[in-house]
């Protein structure tokens, strides 16, 4: 006999994990919030005063498509989600299908966490180039990694004074995740054109 999901179902589970991830401990302070880490890379800065740790992609070359990284964007048709997106995306939960179309503006702002659970808001989004994209901390302890490595934010962190900033100066796209809840489906996506 084979077992058919109702979609009721289907939410009701991913409410379940979503759930299970915020009492897992999400809302934990941590020992160390220093501003730079020990490689370098890009790091979280908190709101008062910092200058936002800019950076640009390192991973010029664009790949294949099947690591579902960084690639060109003339793929993708349009106002349409990529394939690579909606797949990386599958288990977010606030992922609707659609892209939130922010072509043609200068500075974007992403929510990263907060009572909303554990998700990045909005989860996929449509950019020029050009363009900065501010991910604001809304609470519990997060990072934000590019699954390509063109963007790291460092360390999780849960401050919610703290930002993270990334011009996006070549098109392609970009899949990032939080570390520590990546499995629950903390992911987003960046679209840029």
């Amino acid at each position: 006999m084979e077992r058919q999901f109702s979609r009721r179902r289907v939410v009701g589970g991913i409410g379940t994990i979503v759930a299970a991830g915020v009492l897992a401990g999400c809302s934990t302070e941590i020992a160390d919030d220093t501003d730079t880490p020990d490689d370098g890379s890009a790091t979280p800065t908190e709101a008062s005063g910092s200058d936002g740790g800019s950076t640009t992609p390192t991973d010029s070359s664009g790949s294949d498509g099947d690591s579902g990284t960084l690639t060109d964007s003339s793929e993708s048709d349009g106002g349409a989600v990529p394939s690579e997106v909606s797949e990386f995306l599958s288990n977010t939960s606030n992922f609707d299908g659609s892209l939130a179309d922010e072509t043609g503006t200068d500075s974007v702002s992403v929510t990263v966490g907060g009572d909303a659970g554990l998700l990045f808001a909005p989860a996929a989004i449509r950019v020029s180039t050009g363009t900065t994209i501010t991910w604001e901390w809304a609470g519990g302890l997060h990072n934000v990694v590019a699954q390509d490595g063109a963007f790291d934010s460092g360390g999780s962190v849960s401050d919610e004074s703290t930002t993270f900033e990334h011009e996006f100066t070549e098109s392609g796209m970009y899949l990032y995740y939080c570390e520590p809840h990546r499995r629950q489906g903390m992911k987003g996506a960046v679209v840029v054109e």
